[in-house]
């Protein structure tokens, strides 16, 4: 048995050395992956025999290659539309109208960067995921008088909590195929963990605000109970979304709602301000411009630039919540088996992507954006997407295999002996550890989901408790992945800092998982 748990391990290890060790590309190191998984699948577990002893390989694999390819395709229908709206936003100059907008909202550049590095990151997680958030918050961190190596740590923690649910609940696909549970399910069983945790990662975020810039604390006031109006307003909408909705808005809607309810409170502040120094009146709309706060122009802009998530938001609430609209787009399915063992099954006018898609049709309609731009922002995402469609398929390729081969239920036997009981303790490091390795928190969750299902159903444990906490553990290894680090920190020119950055958010990940699993281990 713990040669079979030896040999089941060996395609995590093999991955976890090339990407870590020898820093070979997730695609690279996957097609590695998949063809030492192959090799031990085959050889040591019989894989692809039939009851007659005779091999069925050709059959066995082809499932495999079907089923990967098969939830590859349901991921990739989101990545692209997500992907190629943040392109066209950023073509158009719609991101940087909305980065302005936050701009204007206050003079505070403590309350600024809790705009940026909570709202705004979470905001674009939600909608586009993939490394967006950070890459576009650190630069506007930087020039608004941040340290560079702050500007990147700081929305590296605050976007965590939003990456459970990133790209309209991408992470959240591969665990559908892999539970059997409903995308719903699976959300209330990930969003609880964040809902009770997440108040840590705005902590630290205004901890290492107010370290980066102490002199702002006696120009402007307290911050904290600023903080306190950040965290609720964010969570609330979040929990709400996540319990009653689905995966694809926590993130997104939370961070609109939030952002709105933080950004009217600023407003208000500015406006008290601006009557206290003048002794008079509200201000007109021309003074509040002078102040700093947004014209009535700038907030059509703004609301504009924004058209694409808005549209987004209404196609996902509308089509979850209407009774009607909901039952006639899942009626619509495509299913399809091989060989009894090996299915697929999808409602695809219901998919997250297909409503990513009207999001971005409309939108850049509502912006009056050409057709020439569209092309232009569809062309580069697909011609960037090969290498990600290359290491999505491998990686479920391997997990898909462990599997079929039982290499998985090995592994599982394996933890449950050496666990017990206090296996739900580590499940949360268990997905950040794949997050850290794979740069991923959806390639996690497609690496170890199975594992968990098989070590709780082994435990007697309660399958969805431990599928969110895989997920949330996911999401919080995102803070430290020296893939996510290194790509945030080119933005801003940190190279050779990278180092300055983890520890900085390394402690928080690994309190934030511990908790994590506390939780999970009182949920089980």
């Amino acid at each position: 048995m713990a040669v079979d748990a030896l040999l089941a391990g060996t395609p995590v290890v093999l991955i976890l050395v090339l990407m870590v060790a020898l820093r070979w590309s997730a695609a690279r190191a996957g097609l590695a992956g998949v063809a030492a998984t192959a090799v031990i699948a085959l050889a040591a577990f019989g894989f692809g025999r039939g009851v007659d002893g005779q091999l069925a390989a050709g059959t066995a694999f082809g499932g495999v290659v079907a089923e990967s390819a098969f939830t590859a395709a349901t991921i990739l229908w989101i990545i692209v539309p997500a992907l190629a709206i943040h392109h066209l936003q950023n073509a158009t100059g719609a991101t940087e109208v909305l980065r302005l907008a936050l701009g204007r909202l206050t003079a505070d550049p403590r309350l600024l960067a809790v705009l940026i590095a909570w709202f705004f990151a979470l905001f674009v997680e939600g909608a586009a995921g993939f490394g967006a958030s950070v890459a576009l918050a650190a630069p506007f961190l930087v020039s608004s008088g941040f340290p560079r190596v702050d500007a990147v740590a700081i929305p590296m923690v605050g976007h965590a909590i939003g990456v459970s649910f990133g790209a309209v609940g991408t992470p959240i696909i591969p665990q559908v195929a892999a539970t059997g549970l409903s995308g719903l399910e699976l959300s209330r069983a990930t969003g609880i963990y964040h809902v009770l945790l997440g108040g840590l990662l705005l902590t630290v975020v205004l901890l290492l605000v107010r370290r980066a810039l102490p002199a702002a604390g006696q120009e402007h006031g307290r911050l904290w109970p600023w903080g306190v109006l950040a965290g609720a307003s964010f969570l609330l909408p979040y929990h709400l979304l996540s319990r009653h909705v689905g995966p694809e808005l926590p993130t997104l809607g939370g961070a609109l709602a939030g952002g709105a309810v933080f950004a009217g409170a600023l407003l208000v502040a500015r406006r008290t301000a601006a009557r206290t120094t003048a002794g008079s009146a509200t201000p007109t709309g021309a003074a509040l411009e002078t102040e700093g706060g947004p014209p009535t122009g700038g907030a059509r802009a703004a609301a504009r630039a924004a058209a694409p998530y808005l549209v987004l938001v209404a196609a996902v609430l509308t089509t979850r919540l209407v009774p009607v609209v909901r039952d006639t787009l899942t009626a619509v399915t495509l299913d399809w088996e091989l060989g009894g063992r090996f299915t697929g099954s999808i409602a695809p006018l219901y998919h997250p992507g297909t409503m990513l898609v009207v999001g971005f049709a409309i939108g850049a309609l509502l912006q009056g954006t050409s057709a020439g731009a569209v092309w232009r922002a569809v062309r580069t995402t697909v011609g960037r997407l090969g290498p990600v469609a290359v290491a999505l398929v491998a990686m479920l390729a391997i997990s898909r295999l462990m599997v079929h081969a039982g290499m998985t239920d090995s592994l599982a036997v394996a933890a449950t002996a050496a666990a017990g009981g206090g296996w739900p303790l580590v499940a949360p490091l268990v997905g950040a550890l794949g997050t850290f390795v794979t740069g991923s928190a959806t390639a996690s969750n497609i690496l170890f989901t199975d594992f968990q299902v098989a070590t709780a159903e082994s435990l007697a444990l309660p399958v969805p408790a431990m599928a969110g906490a895989q997920g949330a553990g996911a999401a919080i290894g995102n803070i430290v992945c020296p893939h996510n680090i290194v790509a945030a920190g080119a933005t801003v020119g940190l190279s050779g800092q990278e180092g300055d950055v983890l520890r900085r958010t390394a402690w928080i990940a690994l309190a934030y998982a511990l908790a994590a699993g506390v939780l999970a281990w009182w949920f089980a």
